[in-house]
């Protein structure tokens, strides 16, 4: 029963460090836009090639359908928005859909 019990016990401490290790390791928004390509174009509060998370925030602050516009901008690209530079498609090969609402809700609390 003993053998039974510290077997058990390996099995908990395995899961735990298999599960906590997941959770140290996860990416947070800014670390998913810039895998994904958005920090070649768009910075925290700079202005680049593309408007700032900051400037984009602004612009759609309040707007109850702000998130999915935003998603369908970044799937389909976009020009004229923010000026006459179009932003290019970034397909969900680059970014998932959960990760890519991850981002847009972090843009979106952008002060």
């Amino acid at each position: 029963m003993e053998r039974m019990n510290r077997t058990v016990s390996h099995l908990a401490l395995a899961a735990g460090l298999v599960f906590g290790a997941a959770a140290v390791h996860a990416a947070t928004p800014a670390e998913l836009a810039t895998k994904a390509g958005c920090a070649v174009c768009h910075q925290p509060t700079a202005k680049g090639l593309g408007p700032s998370y900051q400037e984009i925030a602004k612009k759609y602050k309040g707007q109850a359908g702000a998130p999915a516009l935003m998603a369908e901008r970044v799937r389909k690209g976009s020009v004229g928005i923010f000026g006459k530079l179009p932003m290019t498609p970034t397909p969900p090969a680059r970014i998932s859909d959960a990760d890519l609402k991850l981002v847009i809700d972090w843009i979106l609390k952008t002060p």
